[in-house]
């Protein structure tokens, strides 16, 4: 058996134990009190399994859960790893309960992604078990706010990641195949807003513009963006607007989601949508947003970095497999910046955002090894 496969099955319960407290500390998004309490979780079960001496530096925030990292002090010129994780999710306090059935365990956030996240630390753990020095130099990003757009941490993700020579992102594995995100899809979100007339509905119809009714019809064109055979969508997922029945809209607004492979037709979405006309004249229009996740594209130094992964599959038995992915995470910011990204490696389950959100605990232990293996491929590079 592959040493840090045995090693790490020697140490299931140990291991199970971690990730219960992680998923027991629940840790809402938008409850910073909470998010923090779990980071602190997290921090003693990081100090309590590593070893070595390591830099330890915080993000503090005001609104949302503080980022933190971890680097282990070390002078060498080796490559430099980072372990992206986030440890916010997305349900509220006690939406789902936590539920072990046979080799699966079901929580808040189990899959999504504090079991990945915590592989990550015993991935580590089981090279430092093994080994008297390691050819890398680990560095641990954990931040709190990635199910709300990673808006305070996509700096910091930034300036860590500039200073790597890979990113490994531990965000769950395709479910079913278990495969690798080699793509994902780049994500914008915008706001249209639609200025009318208010009037009576009965008496002065005639005097009335509309904002309802022209949203409702830019809606429509808006939707005939989306083309799957580009693998482009648009979604207008949130319409508000409106006083009463009996008065003609005076304000509406659309919450717009799109999704695009490519820098390419992000430009081109972007560009219709900034450049809207009201088809009413005598309504007025108004959009914000951005690309808020550019698209994680499978270039030559993602396509390395996945090789090596497959590498480090046959020396944990495990046929390494690769796929995209419609939805963003923090790995799209660091591919964007060049350097090599490797996403979905995390354990494998189902149910993101979902009340069966689950793992299989029983693969733990070879997904955990992989990471081991993939780090010792990456030490054989020469640091950038």
């Amino acid at each position: 058996m592959n040493p840090y496969k045995s090693y790490l099955s020697s140490h299931t319960e140990t291991i199970k134990d971690d990730l219960l407290t992680l998923i027991r500390a629940q840790s809402p998004s938008h409850n910073k009190s909470l998010v923090d309490q779990c980071g602190n979780l997290l921090k003693e079960i990081f100090q309590k399994r590593l070893t070595g001496s390591w830099n330890y530096e915080v993000f503090e925030q005001q609104e949302t859960g503080n980022h933190f990292s971890f680097e282990l002090e070390d002078s060498g010129s080796k490559p430099r790893i980072l372990f992206l994780s986030h440890f916010d999710t997305v349900w509220d306090v006690d939406a789902i309960p936590l539920v072990e059935k046979g080799d699966d365990i079901y929580g808040p956030g189990v899959f999504d992604m504090k079991a990945g996240l915590l592989s990550s630390v015993w991935a580590v753990r089981s090279l430092q078990s093994q080994l008297d020095e390691l050819p890398f130099i680990p560095v641990f990003l954990f931040t709190a706010d990635e199910e709300i757009g990673s808006k305070t941490s996509r700096a910091v993700i930034e300036q860590k990641a500039a200073t790597c020579d890979a990113v490994l992102v531990m965000e769950p594995p395709v479910f079913g195949s278990n495969a690798l995100k080699t793509e994902r899809k780049g994500v914008g979100r915008y706001t249209l807003k639609v200025k009318g007339v208010s009037a009576h509905a009965g008496n002065h119809h005639e005097d009335g513009v509309s904002a309802i009714l022209e949203l409702a019809q830019q809606i429509i064109e808006l939707e005939k963006l989306t083309d799957y055979e580009k693998e482009t969508t648009l979604n207008v997922g949130v319409i508000k607007g409106g006083t009463s029945s009996n008065v003609v809209s005076a304000a509406a607004e659309a919450e717009i989601d799109f999704r695009v492979t490519s820098y390419d037709e992000a430009d081109r979405i972007i560009h219709i949508l900034e450049n809207l006309k009201p088809i009413n004249k005598a309504a007025t229009l108004s959009i914000t947003g951005e690309l808020n996740r550019p698209p994680l594209e499978k270039n030559d130094a993602n396509a390395k970095l996945y090789q090596k992964a497959v590498t480090a599959g046959a020396r944990v038995g495990i046929e390494v497999k690769e796929a995209k992915a419609g939805g963003g995470s923090d790995g799209n910011f660091t591919s964007s910046l060049g350097i090599p990204t490797l996403d979905g490696l995390g354990i494998p389950g189902d149910g993101p955002h979902a009340i069966h959100e689950h793992i299989h605990f029983d693969h733990f232990s070879e997904r955990c090894a992989l990471i081991s293996e993939i780090c010792l491929e990456v030490g054989k590079e020469e640091s950038r």
